[in-house]
């Protein structure tokens, strides 16, 4: 396998880029994952195999599945069971339950793994295959023990994973991965910061790994370095893991969200959204619940964020809105004091001439600069991923200009702000994401009316308001009070769309939002 290479700014700074890139091109190595899996899938068509060829076919498209999706690696540990039955192979049966296991633990359903590792009899099992089992048991425990997360199961967890661990290197050959990762592991789970360093950085320079050890190498150690507080140093081995686990196609990953948690802390919120959406699309990818619960945990944490930082900028549009607006005043108020020196003094009316001119030349401006202040806002949430960087240079243009006392151009920064705008693509942008969920809801939804009374939507129309109000209560929002606020109708305007609907509907009125409710997603 090929490492990383080094790049030309700050060591972590390079494996970042590097991990953009890969996240660019990373449905290339899933397009490379899926012909493989085709491929093994053809060959096992052929009705000319052994029971053991389609045992052996079984264990490696289940491989290939593995740590990329849960749903299809339950399926192909079945047929291996199954095989393995046909075959009366009790050594094939106990590889099975313990790919089950493996894929019950690496989707967060522990119980689930336990009780499926716990039916194989560890004395009768071959010595080479006792490493891989008590690594599992050791894992499981390990996984309850964050989960938990307390400052008493937590500990008898850790105990427990010890325990089984000792159990590994008691049958693994010394220098091997396995050895000398669940060692510095073991080490590291018991503080002993110094001995795992040693066993796990020495992995870390050998080239003779797959992706999938490094990757897993890496994420160890940078846990390591987090806990000795070198954040620099874990990010970089973070952005390793993750490229490691992006070549290899896998999906049952924790790298690049732990990565985004660290860049929200440090204030780099447009890059841990960009990352945490990608870890989200990972986990639902692999359905790996206890990665979905984490990232639900962190997501919302920077929506805040980013909303407090838009907040921040509104209000310095305000400041800078005010400054101008005394300014403008203090301009009339001098005009005022020329026109009462006009009567005085009929030679000041050229200079008075121009003064208006100039006056005229700046509520232009003003104009101007309010109009482009309206669409800056509109387009200012439009799309999150580029509206940071709008901002920044927003920002670097006002200071600017307040510096080199440039006021008229300050004009342009009031102009950009449409809710309403904001609103309509807030109900686009919840409508193509409603309709990617549901994308039967329309057809259904119409299932409920008489052909008269169902919705026909225009050409480049998604949802409409009818369409719209149950939409919301598909998503669980039924509080009418709720629905006023998103829609900007009043909560009696509500009512009365959901009383005409429903009276329309072919169902009873009492039914119609069951109906509504059973409509399902993807």
């Amino acid at each position: 396998m090929s490492y990383i290479t080094a790049a030309a700014n700050s060591p972590t700074d390079s494996l970042l880029q590097e991990l953009d890139r890969e996240l660019a091109v990373m449905e290339v190595y899933v397009a490379h994952k899926l012909e493989r899996i085709s491929s093994l899938k053809g060959k096992l068509q052929s009705a000319e195999i052994s029971l053991t060829d389609r045992y052996n076919l079984n264990y490696r498209i289940f491989s290939e599945y593995q740590s990329f999706n849960f749903d299809s690696a339950f399926t192909y540990a079945n047929k291996l069971q199954k095989v393995a039955r046909e075959l009366k192979d009790t050594d094939k049966i106990t590889a099975a339950r313990m790919q089950f296991g493996f894929i019950f633990l690496s989707s967060g359903m522990y119980k689930e793994a336990i009780d499926t590792l716990g039916t194989i009899h560890t004395p009768t099992l071959p010595h080479t295959t006792k490493p891989e089992y008590f690594s599992l048991m050791a894992r499981v425990y390990y996984g309850i023990a964050d989960f938990n997360s307390d400052s008493y199961y937590t500990r008898v967890y850790n105990t427990m994973g010890n325990q089984f661990i000792d159990s590994v290197l008691l049958f693994s050959a010394p220098q091997s991965f396995e050895y000398l990762y669940f060692r510095g592991l073991r080490n590291a789970r018991m503080l002993n910061i110094n001995e795992g360093l040693s066993d796990l950085e020495q992995l870390n320079t050998r080239s003779d790994l797959t992706y999938h050890q490094a990757a897993v190498v890496a994420s160890t150690l940078s846990d390591i370095y987090l806990r000795l507080g070198n954040t620099d140093k874990a990010i970089g081995l973070l952005a390793k893991a993750a490229i490691f686990d992006i070549k290899a196609s896998i999906k049952e990953t924790a790298a690049i969200l732990i990565i985004a948690d660290i860049l929200r802390q440090q204030g780099q919120i447009r890059k841990a959204y960009e990352y945490t959406r990608h870890a989200l699309n990972d986990a639902n990818f692999y359905n790996a619940r206890h990665r979905k619960i984490r990232v639900g945990t962190i997501l919302p944490i920077i929506e805040e964020e980013k909303s407090i930082i838009v907040e921040g900028q509104k209000q310095r549009i305000i400041t800078y809105a005010v400054v101008v607006t005394v300014l403008i005043l203090c301009v009339f108020l001098f005009i005022l004091i020329i026109l009462k020196q006009l009567k005085k003094l009929k030679l000041a009316d050229k200079e008075i001439l121009k003064s208006n001119s100039s006056l005229q030349h700046t509520n232009h401006k003003l104009l101007e600069a309010n109009k482009i202040k309206e669409e800056y806002i509109g387009y200012y949430f439009n799309i999150n991923s580029e509206y940071l960087d709008k901002i920044e240079k927003f920002k670097e243009s006002v200071d600017h200009n307040l510096t080199t006392k440039r006021f008229d151009h300050l004009r342009y920064v009031v102009k950009n702000i449409d809710l309403k705008k904001e609103r309509e693509e807030l109900y686009k942008s919840f409508d193509k994401v409603f309709l990617k969920l549901f994308p039967d809801f329309i057809s259904s939804y119409n299932t409920l009316f008489k052909e008269e009374d169902q919705v026909c939507l225009g050409d480049m129309q998604l949802l409409n308001t009818d369409l719209r109000i149950f939409a919301l209560i598909r998503m669980g929002i039924s509080d009418n009070d709720k629905i006023a606020k998103i829609l900007g109708y009043s909560v009696n305007t509500i009512y009365a769309y959901k009383t005409r609907i429903k009276n329309k509907a072919i169902v009873p009125n009492e039914e119609f939002e069951k109906r509504i409710m059973e409509i399902e997603t993807v």
